[in-house]
């Protein structure tokens, strides 16, 4: 596996997890989703809301869409679950889409982000994708470990990957159409 394959995988994987956390987050009791919690962001629904607007400044970027910072500052974050999760969804869509789109030489090739006052800063695709990854997994962990303090049990996420797991994970894996981000079709 060369690394564009790898962060197509990873791109796939990146659907695949929101949609299992999502589907947790949208089964919790009222008032649990916006309930006050231990975490960097203080609720399941301000980590979310944070994932998403991230996704849309980096999507902005190396989309190159031009809107900047602006992707970001200007997010409105969602009150509820169930149109965050829609939002969610196309923006992962959209991820998996320009990776699809992408070469081996596009990783290298550097795209302009808006860091406001610090300026613009030309940043390779590869490094960007990189960085996307590791910020949505990381807030996902908080978003999983906020849901063991709630009446929904936090899903399983690491189980994506491998030949082994697909018998855990086939439904899923046909229903968001992802069938190809297994090694046994690669």
């Amino acid at each position: 596996m060369n690394l564009l394959d790898h962060l197509r995988r990873m791109a796939g994987n990146n659907l695949w997890s929101n949609d299992r956390l999502y589907r947790a987050v949208l089964a919790l009791k009222p008032g649990e989703f916006e309930a006050e919690r231990t975490s960097f962001f203080p609720s399941i629904k301000a980590t979310l809301n944070h994932v998403l607007a991230v996704d849309y400044l980096y999507l902005d970027f190396l989309e190159e869409g031009g809107v900047g910072a602006a992707a970001h500052d200007d997010f409105v974050p969602f009150e509820e679950s169930e149109p965050l999760f829609a939002a969610q969804l196309v923006a992962d869509r959209r991820l998996i889409a320009f990776c699809d789109g992408l070469s081996e030489v596009d990783l290298d090739r550097r795209v302009i982000t808006d860091r406001r006052e610090d300026g613009m800063i030309p940043e390779k695709i590869g490094d960007i994708l990189a960085h996307v990854f590791l910020h949505d997994i990381h807030h996902r962990g908080q978003v999983h470990a906020m849901l063991s303090g709630t009446s929904v049990a936090p899903p399983q996420l690491d189980e994506f990957l491998l030949d082994y797991d697909l018998k855990l994970r086939k439904e899923e894996v046909e229903r968001l159409g992802l069938g190809r981000q297994t090694s046994a079709t690669s």
